[in-house]
């Protein structure tokens, strides 16, 4: 039996939110059950299987109820895994939805295409491909989205402090075009400093700090570098408790 909770507070809407979740599972029948309830008075339960019929094999019944208004909606979700090759399926009962997905991979390279098909109106709704490729320290993405929408993203780990990213997403038949630059700097084997720019002077700042084995605590902050005589920018804190 394991239990989660999770919470956060928007200072500029006063908004806060909060949710409470309980996992429990029966490794002999491969069988788990997985409740959560939010702030928003949602209550949605997973009941899953895996490696039952066949190795490799995972069904899951996803459900959630909202109790002020009645309103209900499942998912059947069906994965299979096994080396070189993941598939999945899902069929959402609203529409309903049937969304599918297959990665293969090859010697650090990986394809990927992803689909939504709305049987309701007979129409394929999304239309996703992906390509990467992996070596040691380095990694390159690219996608296509719907036709439209490209992207590509390259890492590399630098040495054991240093990890660096470049990401370029575009969209065909606009001059609509972001570009951005990260970097991840350890400090000591507890502490961590990142930072991000892009191509609309959002800059970002990050340290992490681990207190303890399962304590970590996060201090961020997001700076319009156009507006900056503003304000209006944003600062956060966050608390990673795992046991």
């Amino acid at each position: 039996m394991e239990f989660n909770t999770s919470g956060s507070s928007n200072t500029d809407t006063g908004k806060a939110s909060g949710s409470l979740e309980t996992k429990y599972k029966m490794k002999e029948l491969g069988l788990s059950f997985n409740q959560k309830w939010n702030t928003d008075n949602t209550l949605a339960t997973e009941v899953t299987v895996e490696d039952q019929l066949t190795q490799g094999l995972k069904v899951a019944l996803d459900t959630s109820f909202v109790p002020n208004t009645g309103k209900k909606s499942g998912k059947l979700k069906t994965g299979y895994k096994r080396d070189f090759v993941n598939l999945g399926c899902d069929v959402d009962f609203e529409g309903p939805i049937i969304h599918a997905a297959a990665v293969l991979g090859y010697e650090g390279w990986l394809a990927g295409y992803q689909m939504a098909f709305d049987t309701a109106k007979s129409k394929l709704a999304q239309n996703n491909f992906a390509l990467g490729y992996r070596a040691g320290d380095f990694q390159l993405h690219t996608n296509v989205n719907d036709g439209t929408e490209f992207g590509g993203s390259i890492y590399q780990k630098v040495n054991d402090e240093l990890e660096t990213a470049v990401t370029l997403a575009w969209t065909a038949g606009s001059n609509n075009t972001r570009f951005g630059i990260a970097a991840k700097y350890k400090l000591d084997k507890d502490a961590s400093l990142s930072a991000k720019v892009n191509n609309a002077s959002l800059i970002g700042v990050g340290y992490t700090q681990s207190l303890r084995p399962g304590v970590k605590v996060t201090l961020s902050a997001l700076i319009d570098g156009k507006n900056f005589n503003a304000g209006g920018h944003k600062v956060g804190m966050g608390f990673e408790l795992e046991a």
